[in-house]
């Protein structure tokens, strides 16, 4: 049996669609707004103005919807009122951003810490100061948080991390030891979110995320592939060495022991420094831009590891495009080349072409911005939902 739609179900779906194409086509007037969705020319004028009321849309100037007629206002997202908060914990830092409606960046921020050396509660405490600084500048500017997304180097399932082996959690639900309304997910999906939402990927690639521990995130058809339970993109633990050494995780010979941040400041030589403070990767680079043999050769063999790991991906998944992020972006000239090198020397007997490599625009930002981009996406898609929020 076919069930009707209740009027505050459709009023809702049509709330949606009238600011998703604002997102995609404004400014645009009312009478072409009414032309594209079909909706009357009333109800979009309605709506419209329930939208404006929200601090949703705002009009201003003239837009000509034709070679005739009078020109009707211009009708654009505003980014003066809705604004969604992302975290992102990693093993060796904290950051937050706030992003408008528009998908501007309005604050960010961020704190170099061990998290390795700290339990889930005081990583989560830290987290919860950097979360306040960071909305505090937003009230200050006028925002409202929407809502809060935070990244996390590890698969989550539900909001519970079963296991992050590099920061040596277990079983956390982190939800729960944070004071305000949040949404988990693996950072490196949400690095791949970031990079389709404000970096310059294609609608089909798949981005790797380089920190301590390494993850991916595939992007189909401008949409992430998650797997089964949401736990695809470990490619950190791809095997290159069946029986190389030992990693956290449990298994031998992983990608992360040979091409993770720490596993290349230990073969250049600059072993136990964080990556996120001087005599890390800072000053990995100038090593390597003073050209130092040993850096040169850590770098190498890191790309040619990556690049072993990455064949097994594209035998997979077949992306036209690999996105390199986080440390693998300023890292880029001296990975990707062995790392293409090894991709086309296994792939080139089944394969015309290797998939593009190229580097990521956003770096160690890409999966902040992709946690704020999803509530920023959410609410585009139920306007609704928004509007009894902040009317509470």
């Amino acid at each position: 049996m076919t069930q009707a739609l209740r009027h505050d179900s459709m009023r809702a779906r049509n709330l949606g669609v009238v600011l998703g194409e604002v997102r995609k086509s404004g400014p645009i007037s009312r009478a072409a707004l009414a032309e594209i969705t079909g909706l009357t020319k009333t109800t979009v004028s309605k709506m419209v103005g329930d939208l404006i009321d929200s601090g949703m849309v705002t009009e201003s100037g003239a837009v000509r919807d034709g070679e005739r007629g009078r020109p009707g206002t211009a009708v654009e997202l505003s980014g003066e009122r809705v604004a969604a908060l992302g975290l992102e914990i990693n093993v060796d830092y904290l950051s937050a951003c706030v992003v408008d409606l528009t998908l501007r960046v309005r604050t960010r921020c961020a704190q170099a810490v061990d998290n390795r050396t700290a339990s889930p509660v005081e990583t989560m405490s830290h987290l919860q100061e950097l979360a306040q600084k960071a909305v505090d500048e937003a009230q200050a500017q006028g925002l409202f948080i929407a809502g809060t997304t935070i990244a996390v180097p590890g698969p989550v399932d539900g909001g519970l991390i079963h296991a992050a082996p590099n920061l040596g959690w277990h079983d956390v639900r982190v939800p729960d030891l944070l004071d305000l309304p949040a949404e988990v997910d693996n950072e490196a999906n949400l690095a791949a979110l970031g990079e389709l939402w404000f970096g310059s990927a294609p609608e089909d690639f798949l981005h790797v995320s380089g920190e301590i521990g390494i993850g991916a995130g595939l992007v189909v058809g401008g949409a992430l592939f998650r797997g089964a339970r949401g736990l695809a993109g470990e490619l950190g633990h791809v095997v290159v060495t069946p029986d190389g050494p030992a990693c956290r995780c449990g298994g031998r010979g992983c990608l992360e022991q040979y091409a993770g941040q720490d596993a290349l400041l230990r073969a250049a030589g600059l072993a136990g420094a964080p990556g996120g403070v001087p005599g890390g990767v800072p000053e990995l680079l100038e090593r390597l831009r003073a050209g130092e043999p040993r850096p040169l050769e850590a770098c190498e063999r890191a790309g040619q590891a990556l690049g072993v790991a990455l064949t097994s991906a594209v035998h997979l998944m077949d992306p036209g495009t690999i996105v390199l992020g986080g440390v693998f972006a300023p890292l880029f000239e001296w990975i990707a080349e062995p790392a293409r090198r090894t991709m086309t020397a296994r792939l080139s007997t089944m394969r015309h072409t290797v998939p593009e490599l190229t580097v990521s625009r956003l770096g160690g930002d890409a999966a902040t911005l992709g946690a704020a981009g999803r509530v920023i996406h959410r609410v585009i898609a139920d306007p609704y939902l928004w509007r009894r929020f902040a009317s509470r």
